[in-house]
């Protein structure tokens, strides 16, 4: 296996620029996760390294070699696409070998390569079916295997969960990451899910127009975004925003939205003083928000009415009008459940909450 580099990466198509001076770095054996909306150019920095695309300027390493000038057989990757991209007339088994046997392996090899990867799978009883008779997920295992028989520097999958049905979803990305555990593999996966990337990566990059917003480990990522595209992107429902005013009273600082007003914690307050007096964005993650007890007035708590309650088993989603704000609480399920149209004292989790620069939407706290 290998590392992946970039340097100061630039694609441009015309007057267009798809991916701006991206610089990132792929540890050996890391699970590496682009993700973003679409065109954010996350599939495009793949296929760079793929070598499918040409950068317009900057510089592509897999491992020491400088490989902006290697055609894409000479890369040592193999990629796994969305669409599966297999061949109708052939079976499984000649599917998964058809790489190495244009590359001039011996039968015995490509047997053998292939007989370990249907294992590896759990395919072997489907190496002599066509495409058109496996079902979504068996088809994406095959186009797995065929990039496992390879035994390639580094693997690059291009959204290749997005055809298959939620259940399904859930299951393959738990057998993508054990593989990644058994190869111990370079792999550099693509999505717009923020589900996947933050259940599967080692490290999650996370792209918007064309530039890298921010990298970490998912939970890092999900607790300290650097700005408010970031942390509305991470977090399922999003992050509630609201702006506000950031006001001195009684020797702290508060936020004041009109329809509530929370008193910030003593820790935030160095970093927030230069902002006292100005506006600024508020935001609060739906799962930190708590049904508070009736009449709590402790700084952190806020009165809302229940527009619409979802439930959804062991939990449920209140969406909440206060004053002219909506948000949204994810709730464990409680004994009584709130009525549409009720009253609601919630309490907000306030060393988890976040504020930004109105301007410049980088991260305050």
């Amino acid at each position: 296996m290998a590392s992946v580099t970039l340097k100061n990466v630039v694609k441009r198509f015309g007057s267009t620029t798809a991916v701006n001076d991206l610089s990132i770095d792929i540890q050996d054996k890391e699970f590496a996760v682009l993700v973003g909306s679409s065109g954010c150019g996350k599939t495009t920095a793949l296929r760079m390294i793929a070598g499918l695309e040409s950068a317009t300027s900057g510089d592509i390493y897999i491992g020491d070699t400088r490989v902006n000038d290697l055609e894409a057989k000479d890369r040592d990757i193999a990629m796994v696409f969305q669409n599966y991209a297999l061949y109708p007339h052939m079976n499984v088994r000649d599917n998964m070998g058809f790489g190495l046997r244009i590359r001039e392996f011996t039968k015995a090899e490509i047997d053998a390569r292939v007989e370990e990867a249907a294992d590896i799978l759990g395919i072997r009883d489907l190496l002599e079916r066509k495409p058109k008779e496996l079902s979504g997920g068996q088809r994406q295992r095959v186009a797995v295997g065929r990039a496992i028989v390879r035994k390639p520097k580094v693997f690059l999958f291009d959204e290749p969960l997005s055809n298959l049905d939620a259940k399904l979803r859930v299951a393959m990305r738990a057998e993508i990451s054990k593989l990644h555990r058994r190869l111990e593999a370079t792999i550099i996966y693509v999505t717009h899910d923020q589900v996947e990337a933050m259940t599967m990566a080692d490290r999650i990059f996370i792209m918007s127009q064309g530039v890298l917003q921010q990298s970490g480990a998912p939970m890092e990522v999900y607790a300290r975004p650097v700005n408010r595209f970031v942390a509305g992107f991470i977090g399922s429902p999003a992050m509630n925003f609201v702006d506000a005013a950031l006001t001195a009273e009684n020797g702290g600082l508060c936020v004041d939205a009109g329809g509530f007003k929370v008193r910030m914690p003593q820790a935030f307050e160095a970093a927030l003083a230069p902002y006292a007096g100005k506006t600024v964005v508020f935001g609060v993650r739906p799962e930190d928000i708590a049904l508070a007890e009736p009449g709590a007035a402790d700084g952190r708590s806020i009165t809302a009415r229940a527009e619409v309650v979802e439930t959804l088993g062991s939990e449920m989603f209140v969406h909440l009008s206060c004053g002219a704000h909506n948000l949204v609480a994810r709730l464990e399920m409680p004994d009584r459940l709130p009525s549409v149209g009720e009253t609601l004292n919630m309490a907000l989790k306030m060393p988890k909450t976040h504020v930004f620069d109105k301007e410049t939407q980088r991260a305050i706290v």
